[in-house]
C-alpha cells in the first residue's frame, strides 16, 4: 500500500518591503511522504517570496512537484492559461531548467542543501544562455533552521527587507540570507 501524503495547516502573514506587499495567506500542503521538513519550508519560504501582490493575473499554486516530474513545486498560470512563473527547489538537471525555461515567462530555482555549490559548478555555464532563470541558494544551515519551524499546524510571519528575510513563529525566528547564484538577463 502506498503511503499518504501529510498535510499541513499554515497560516503565513507577508510583510515584504522590498516589493511593497503585505497579505496573509492560509494555506494546505501536501508532504509528499518522500518530501523532507526542510523542502517542505523551503517550497513555502519559495511561495511567500513570489506570490503576487494579486491575484489579477493568476494565482502562484502548489503543483504536485515530487509526486508529478512534469510539474514544478510551485506556479503562476495567467487567467488565459500563460505559464507566467516556473519555481524549482533542489538540483534539477540542465534539460529539466532549459525544457521549464521554453515553457514560462520566468523560471526560478532554489538550491538549499550543502552540496548546493558543488552542483552549480558545472551546470552555470551550462544553463547561462538561459535569460529567464533565477537561481538562488539558501545556505544549508539557514534552510536546516527554517525545517525546525515545521509543524502539521503552522502560525508563520515571513518579513523581507533589502533582501534579508526573517521567518518566525510565537517563539523561534529564523534569518535567511539567500545567495544569487544566476539572476535574469535584462
Amino acid at each position: 500500500m502506498a503511503l499518504k501524503s501529510t498535510i499541513h495547516k499554515a497560516t503565513v502573514e507577508i510583510a515584504d518591503m522590498d516589493r511593497s506587499l503585505y497579505a496573509t495567506h492560509s494555506l494546505t500542503l501536501a508532504c509528499h511522504p518522500s518530501e523532507t521538513d526542510e523542502r517542505l519550508m523551503v517550497r513555502l519560504l519559495a511561495f511567500a517570496l513570489n506570490v503576487p501582490a494579486d491575484d489579477h493575473d493568476g494565482a502562484l499554486q502548489f503543483a504536485r512537484g515530487l509526486s508529478d516530474s512534469d510539474e514544478p513545486a510551485l506556479w503562476q498560470h495567467s487567467l488565459t492559461g500563460v505559464l507566467r512563473h516556473w519555481i524549482e527547489l533542489g538540483q534539477p538537471d540542465e534539460r529539466r531548467l532549459a525544457r521549464a525555461c521554453g515553457r514560462a515567462e520566468r523560471v526560478t530555482l532554489y538550491g538549499f542543501s550543502a552540496s548546493t555549490p558543488i552542483w552549480w559548478a558545472p551546470l552555470q555555464a551550462k544553463v547561462a544562455r538561459l535569460g529567464n532563470l533565477a537561481v538562488w541558494q539558501i545556505p544549508a544551515a539557514q534552510s536546516q533552521a527554517l525545517a525546525a519551524l515545521a509543524s502539521r499546524s503552522m502560525q508563520l510571519q515571513v518579513t523581507v527587507q533589502e533582501g534579508q528575510i526573517w521567518v518566525g513563529d510565537a517563539t523561534r525566528s529564523v534569518e535567511i540570507h539567500p545567495v544569487a547564484l544566476k539572476t535574469p538577463s535584462a
